[in-house]
């Protein structure tokens, strides 16, 4: 990995700051598993993407991330442009380190930053599929987004809102946790038609969607336990109409990857979802809260190389 042109994309206030005081013993441990390399520091949102997109476009092979889910959509955000790679046979190293990881529950990628760094130096890599998100800012003008796990709407992007300006000191379980009891105690049920691969239509009321790629989401919640980030399809689980006794009861269950045994959850696989409301419905992408509903997502089979 050392003869390859590599690049480290470190967002210093990740996981509440610690990837900023940790720094230089991660740098120092890269150093040794992987020889030198360039670093690039982020100082507020977009920067991962946009050095990200400079990187790959002037020189590296190897674009490294470390930070939490955020941080790595940011850093995916700069690998793809219109739908297709910046820079072709270019990889993506991850080192977690924020206050959501839960991508990596559902590739090979440690935990542990000694592990992670060692699977970055084997070099070893597979091919995930990303999803594309079309949807409107909180100034209503239309974007597009590209995401690696899983994307949202109702009330994860709730959760997101209160989750990044509340404490992480506790942990990303406890910060998602009492965001998730918060919500729902403050958030009421949405009305969303949904439209599946341009013919399934049906009109739901539902606490949330979930459109997946990967399994895990909300700081360990197993949403779609089936998911694989490489077949080409979502998985999309639809909270329905619980009351809110029977959504707080339930709600281990979100935990344990039970939630598909309630009657009000349904489940399916497709390739592309559209979903509008009359209501103000937030998004949750990848654990980023970037704007609202309409919007159209649909999946990128195959689009980037991760090294796991």
């Amino acid at each position: 990995m050392s003869e390859a042109k590599t690049v480290f994309i470190v967002n210093p206030g990740s996981g509440g700051g610690r990837t900023g005081r940790e720094w230089a013993r991660i740098r120092k441990m890269a150093e040794g598993r992987l020889g030198p390399f360039t670093t690039c520091m982020t100082g507020g949102p977009g920067d991962a993407t946009r050095l990200t997109r400079e990187s790959l476009l002037k020189y590296a092979d190897v674009v490294v991330c470390v930070g939490g889910d955020g941080t790595l959509n940011e850093v995916v955000n700069g690998f793809i442009d219109e739908g297709r790679p910046v820079r072709e046979n270019a990889v993506l190293g991850f080192v977690p380190n924020g206050t959501g990881c839960d991508f990596i529950k559902s590739v090979s990628i440690p935990g542990l930053i000694e592990a992670s760094l060692d699977t970055i130096a084997r070099g070893e890599t597979r091919t995930i599929d990303l999803g594309r998100i079309q949807y409107r800012d909180h100034s209503n003008r239309p974007c597009t987004r590209y995401f690696h796990n899983v994307a949202s709407f109702g009330l994860g992007g709730e959760v997101d809102e209160r989750v990044n300006r509340t404490t992480k000191v506790f942990g990303p379980f406890f910060a998602f946790m009492l965001a998730t009891l918060l919500s729902l105690l403050l958030y009421g049920k949405k009305r969303v038609r949904l439209r599946l691969d341009g013919s399934r239509e049906e009109e739901v009321r539902t606490w949330n969607i979930a459109v997946a790629n990967g399994r895990y989401h909300g700081g360990g919640m197993l949403i779609a336990p089936e998911a694989s980030v490489n077949d080409g399809l979502f998985d999309v689980t639809v909270i329905g109409d619980l009351s809110l006794g029977e959504a707080l009861y339930h709600l281990p269950k979100l935990y344990n990857g039970r939630i598909s045994e309630v009657a009000q959850v349904s489940t399916f696989t497709c390739r592309k979802v559209e979903a509008v409301s009359d209501e103000r419905v937030l998004l949750d992408v990848d654990g980023e809260q970037p704007g609202s509903l309409p919007a159209v997502i649909d999946i990128l089979p195959g689009a980037l190389r991760i090294l796991a």
